[in-house]
């Protein structure tokens, strides 16, 4: 079906604000959201008060119509999804979605990945990328179906990982070139210019790289690791769930640092050093990392003067 860009019927789902960006991008180019899907509130904070989410409240306070179902297969939610007559579904950070929802409308759904698929399929694109190493990532669209980040693609985008970036940093950059995307990958399906590409075709002879969910003992740093990837990742899991390791028996989260390397290195992995009073370093197997933003289980988040003038070794 061919249907001018601003005539499009489209279903929204998402939920931080890294969703929001996309959203606000298609209702600035003059989409047609007849309807948001998000999370429903949930209790935060020591109050346990519910909380929206980011892309409810942006919808709220535009007056999109919102859907908030605790499960996708509900009979009452896809009744409501039905009387959307949605002409596509577009989703940025959202949940799993069963086929009766991704496969409803008939120009189906499309999503927005934080990698250049097929590379980094999974939970934390992002993460992985900088953990390991990268040089560079990207956006990709691409048409939803069975297998998860399988799809067709659409669009991609590359953009460069700077050496010293987190993956904060690069959270925000894909932000707003993702949003851009998604707005050219819907006008150009309307126009019908796209053709989709099977992701397998782009994977020959190339080695995937994946990007699993983030689990505590990913974050545990291995001080007998080379210093550039201790480095990467802290990197990779700044500003969260942030790398840790353990001083006087308590966790130590690092937000920032910056490595030393030390070719001649005779300390054991782990050592700790300081002057009490400007760095703190842990050593690696051929160098050093300087902490310089942490914070010490049962503490609050500090600069590392800060936490020197405070803390007894």
């Amino acid at each position: 079906m061919n249907k001018p860009f601003k005539e499009l019927r489209i279903v929204f789902m998402g939920t931080p604000e890294f969703a929001v960006a996309s959203l606000d991008a298609l209702v600035q180019a003059g989409a047609n959201i007849v309807g948001v899907v998000t999370a429903p509130d949930k209790p935060a904070g020591r109050g346990m008060k519910l909380t929206e989410s980011a892309v409810k409240k942006y919808a709220a306070e535009r007056g999109l119509t919102l859907l908030q179902p605790e499960k996708l297969r509900d009979p009452q939610f896809l009744d409501a999804l039905r009387n959307l007559e949605a002409d596509l579904q577009i989703v940025v950070a959202f949940r799993m979605l069963p086929e009766l929802v991704w496969d409803m409308p008939p120009m189906g759904t499309v999503n927005l990945h934080g990698s250049l698929l097929p590379q980094y399929r999974g939970a934390a694109p992002i993460n992985w990328a900088v953990i390991n190493g990268e040089a560079y990532t990207g956006v990709t669209t691409f048409q939803l179906q069975h297998a998860i980040d399988t799809g067709n693609i659409l669009l991609q985008e590359k953009f460069a990982i700077g050496e010293n970036d987190t993956a904060g940093d690069v959270h925000d950059t894909m932000k707003a070139i993702g949003a851009d995307l998604l707005v050219r990958t819907v006008q150009e399906l309307a126009a019908g210019t796209l053709k989709p590409v099977e992701q397998l075709s782009l994977a020959e002879g190339t080695e995937l790289k994946h990007a699993p969910k983030l689990f505590t003992e990913t974050a545990k740093i291995d001080w007998a690791l080379p210093v550039d990837q201790v480095y990467d990742l802290i990197r990779g899991l700044a500003p969260y769930p942030a790398a840790f390791t353990e001083l006087q028996d308590k966790t130590l989260k690092i937000f920032q640092a910056r490595k030393e390397h030390d070719d001649e290195m005779s300390l054991h992995p782990g050592a700790v050093l300081t002057d009490h009073k400007t760095f703190l370093k842990f050593a690696a197997a051929d160098g050093y990392i300087h902490v310089l933003e942490l914070q010490l289980e049962g503490k609050k988040r500090m600069m590392v003067d800060d936490f020197l003038r405070g803390f007894r070794f």
